[in-house]
């Protein structure tokens, strides 16, 4: 990538971060956007296409450090952990990267509401549980379970969870209902 196309990448991305804390997601705009980033709205289009490509992006960046770790093998995500442990952490993770971003997951959902089941990670996050239900628990519908899980990120059903109990309450609700799947 071309050093200016760089720049106006990561511009893009922190005005798109700071417009998200300072205003949700309900008051972005990709003129405001632009207009943040110093950049035209023609040249956020050609790198993001939409706001969902924007945000997809976004999140992919976020959710990069988790992908690493489930690919680590001196990760307790990681390959060689047993299944079920695996899917605990990751889910502690998917709760963490949640509270530090849920203003975020509430503009990704947004945007990409019509086709949520087909978002690259979403995808990605609900291949790996769903292969880790089916080891740790044979005969559970595990893509089901996987569903299940990931639906308890749900921007808005997050920061209820968390509205009383912080982040610590969602990983335990999380991880209780995961249990329940596996025994």
């Amino acid at each position: 990538m071309r050093s200016d196309a760089t720049r106006n990448r990561e511009a893009i991305l922190r005005a798109t971060e700071e417009l998200l804390a300072a205003h949700g997601a309900e008051h972005i705009s990709l003129d405001r956007v632009a207009a943040a980033a110093g950049v035209g709205k023609g040249t956020l289009f050609r790198r993001f296409g939409n706001r969902t490509g924007l945000f997809q992006e976004l999140l992919a960046g976020r959710a990069a450090a988790l992908a690493h770790a489930i690919e680590s093998p001196d990760s307790a995500l990681g390959p060689g952990a047993p299944p079920h442990d695996r899917l605990l952490s990751f889910l502690d993770e998917l709760a963490e990267l949640a509270e530090r971003n849920l203003a975020l997951f509430a503009a990704h959902e947004r945007a990409c509401a019509a086709d949520k089941y087909r978002d690259p990670t979403y995808l990605r996050w609900h291949a790996h549980v769903t292969a880790l239900i089916a080891q740790a628990k044979p005969g559970l519908d595990a893509e089901f379970a996987a569903h299940a899980l990931l639906g308890s990120f749900d921007a808005d059903l997050a920061r209820h969870v968390m509205s009383d109990g912080g982040v610590a309450r969602l990983k335990s609700s999380v991880r209780g209902l995961a249990q329940a799947l596996l025994t």
